[in-house]
């Protein structure tokens, strides 16, 4: 998982330009919402997908586990104007913390008739019982 805050962009007086990536290679992206607290989003992990998310409204705990290295359950909030990414064997989870919106923008085949191609759902690392919400 790498996080960061969405800090680098041109402001003038007609307002402020802000980039997201610069070089990268994205195959798909989609936008997200998420209407109520406590709902857990993912929960399942890529093999050949890296994704991204972008927040633009709201906030949620972004919860991960490396699978390749069998590391520990972490956890991150984040909100607006946050970028996370994801990279394939990393088990991933969204405590949805209010309404929020987020872009997800992927690189790799998830996406269109391919979503759910490279999704696996046999590790989980997030159950109800485990919201700190």
């Amino acid at each position: 998982m790498i996080h960061r805050v969405i800090s680098e962009s041109t402001s003038d007086d007609r307002g402020r330009i802000s980039d997201i990536f610069y070089k990268e290679k994205i195959d798909h992206v989609a936008i997200i919402e998420s209407y109520e607290k406590g709902v857990i989003r993912g929960n399942h992990y890529h093999k050949n997908t890296t994704q991204h998310i972008f927040m633009t409204k709201g906030s949620l705990r972004y919860w991960y586990k490396d699978l390749k290295n069998d590391g520990e359950i972490s956890w991150i909030v984040i909100g607006p104007y946050s970028l996370v990414t994801t990279p394939p064997y990393e088990v991933h989870a969204l405590e949805i913390l209010e309404y929020c919106e987020f872009v997800v923008f992927s690189s790799g085949t998830r996406g269109g008739r391919d979503y759910e191609s490279d999704t696996f759902r046999d590790v989980k690392i997030l159950t109800e019982d485990m919201l700190i919400g």
